[in-house]
């Protein structure tokens, strides 16, 4: 039966026409020739060979001590010798017989790939034919044909991810022109019409002015029309940052995978333990306390009498709606929620709050200012607008107004971590976190006279969520003012944290959040663009997913810090553990 089978096999083509392989081919190796299994093989020569070495320093030791000469050589020390040359000699084959066959047996370069697959293929394919039932003489047992052999992709790693532009003779004449300030540099993409060759001519002049070389700054691969006249002016290259995620983040009930753009190590792992203990706890809770943009000018009078009338006119309750119309007029979105004076001498400060819908919002508002104060104008003929920004915003600073008052969206964001979660996902204790949140995080941040600091690291999420989702980065100022809360509760058992944010300033529509990679990121969280439902609902949304990743991230450190992991995590994935006293000696 085993002679028919074989009769009736075909033989099998490989990629190659040129060569058959039969499956009846010998495949035996130069380690069958070993009379015991190759791993006992190596066992039984390594133990001989360190057992040799053994005996050897032994006796050798012992002559020494008694005064023998190494020259006498006993007849156990010479069959000693013998076994040490001979477990040499086979362990330096060894290393191994595997290698040295596989070099034997290796085919040549040109045909390793089609030849190898060959001969794998059929062997797979016998095995697969020794069938236990019988072949009838009605059955067809010949070997199937093989299917097609899927294309071989080798990847090559490139060294140069910038290719070199070629610059052409009018190019080079731009460049010198540029050199020399005879051509703006900042005028390049009006008159060329090619923002990306405007920044390829302005990096190279740049080079040549400066004498330092911008290699490693890429400049291919970034669409320089999505940022003309509203992102960045003259552009040389763009930074690249990584994004990570964590999450899922499960806040209201629903899950956000949160991503963050940082070069930070250890930030996207622990703000993602702490989402997973969040998780694991049921999730956390979000509400929206305020949600109004500000913008304060300044206006100066000739007496502070003439400044109190007018602060006196725009509280006036019945003066409002007027006021609201005509700074409604700037923007459909835009509405006029309140104002709020403070007077210093005769100078008077005026800040107006509204909502922005699903912007950010500055530029509205400072439209709605601009035109409220054009319309005062004309009962307040002696008001001299000093500036459309007087500080009394504040953006983009420290200031107790936005921590008392808020700015943007004010957010608390809440949540029990249960008191096994505490102990083996964070590895600490709910009475060791409370202790360490009221020493460090209310009463650390009022020993250095903290505003608006009352947590372990909310700027740290807050920036890298505004990085990758093209928020301003500079309004992490503001944005990060945040008090971290944590109360032992259900007897002791659980753990209740909330951070509370009076001032996350966030949109979805404007500035950076229409470039790619951030409109990826927004579009990953399902807040990109302006919603369709409820205007402003994406921001609101964005500005609970920020308090919910520094809700995650607070708990995370707070625990690090508790359990005293902090150092160890940091060695481990964002500095060298390298002994800084041996390498200097």
């Amino acid at each position: 039966m085993e002679a028919g089978r074989r009769s009736s096999t075909k033989p099998v083509q490989s990629l190659k026409p040129t060569k058959t392989v039969s499956v009846d081919e010998d495949l035996t190796k130069a380690s069958d020739a070993l009379p015991l299994p190759l791993h006992l093989s190596n066992a039984v020569f390594f133990t001989l060979f360190f057992s040799a070495v053994y005996f050897l320093l032994s006796h050798w030791r012992e002559k020494i001590r008694t005064s023998t000469p190494l020259s006498v050589v006993t007849f156990s020390e010479i069959i000693a010798i013998l076994a040490f040359v001979a477990s040499f000699i086979y362990l330096l084959g060894f290393f191994g017989i595997d290698f040295v066959q596989s070099l034997i047996l290796r085919p040549q370069t040109e045909v390793w790939n089609s030849e190898d697959d060959d001969e794998v293929a059929d062997v797979l394919l016998h095995k697969e034919d020794a069938r236990k039932v019988p072949c009838g003489q009605a059955l067809d047992c010949s070997l199937p044909p093989l299917p097609p052999p899927a294309p071989i992709v080798t990847v090559q790693k490139v060294l140069d991810e910038n290719p070199v532009t070629v610059l052409t003779e009018e190019d080079e004449e731009i460049i010198k022109s540029v050199v020399a300030g005879t051509t703006p540099s900042y005028s390049l993409e009006s008159k060329l019409g090619d923002c990306k060759r405007a920044a390829a001519i302005r990096r190279e002049a740049l080079q040549r002015l400066t004498g330092k070389s911008l290699e490693g700054l890429p400049l291919d691969g970034f669409d320089y029309e999505s940022i003309l006249g509203q992102c960045c002016e003259m552009p040389v290259g763009y930074v690249q940052i990584p994004v990570g995620i964590a999450g899922p983040l499960l806040i209201n009930g629903r899950e956000y995978s949160v991503p963050m753009a940082t070069t930070e190590g250890c930030l996207v792992a622990s703000t993602n333990r702490g989402c997973k203990a969040i998780h694991l706890s049921g999730g956390a809770t979000s509400t929206l306390l305020r949600d109004g943009m500000t913008r304060a000018p300044v206006v100066r009078f000739g007496t502070a009498k003439r400044a109190a009338d007018l602060k006196l006119y725009l509280e006036d309750p019945d003066n409002f709606d007027t006021l609201a119309v005509v700074f409604n007029r700037s923007s459909r979105f835009g509405r006029l929620q309140g104002i709020k004076c403070a007077i210093a001498g005769k100078n008077l400060y005026l800040r107006f709050t509204c909502t922005t819908g699903d912007a950010m919002g500055m530029n509205m508002v400072s439209k709605g200012v601009q035109n409220v104060l054009d319309f005062l104008q004309t009962d307040f003929p002696d008001m001299d607008v000093m500036g459309i920004s007087g500080n009394f915003c504040s953006d983009k600073k420290p200031a107790a107004v936005n921590w008392i008052e808020g700015r943007g969206k004010s957010v608390v964001c809440e949540a029990i971590i249960k008191g096994d979660v505490v102990r083996k996902v964070l590895k600490t204790t709910v009475e060791s976190l409370v202790e360490l949140n009221m020493l460090k995080n209310l009463t650390g941040s009022a020993m250095a006279g903290a505003l608006g600091g009352f947590n372990a690291h909310a700027s740290n999420i807050v920036t890298a969520v505004y990085i990758a989702t093209g928020q301003d980065p500079a309004q992490n100022v503001e944005s990060s003012h945040c008090i971290t809360m944590m109360e032992a509760v259900n007897d002791g058992k659980d753990l209740h944290i909330s951070v509370t944010m009076p001032s996350i300033e966030v949109g979805t529509v404007g500035g950076g959040t229409q470039l790619a990679s951030q409109s990826a990121c927004l579009n990953l969280l399902g807040v990109k663009g302006a919603s369709k439902e409820s205007a402003g609902a994406n921001s609101r949304m964005l500005a609970a997913v920020v308090a919910g990743a520094v809700l995650a991230g607070e708990l995370s450190l707070m625990s690090a810090l508790a359990a005293g992991q902090l150092v160890k995590s940091h060695m481990k994935y964002n500095r060298s553990n390298k002994d800084v006293s041996k390498a200097s000696s």
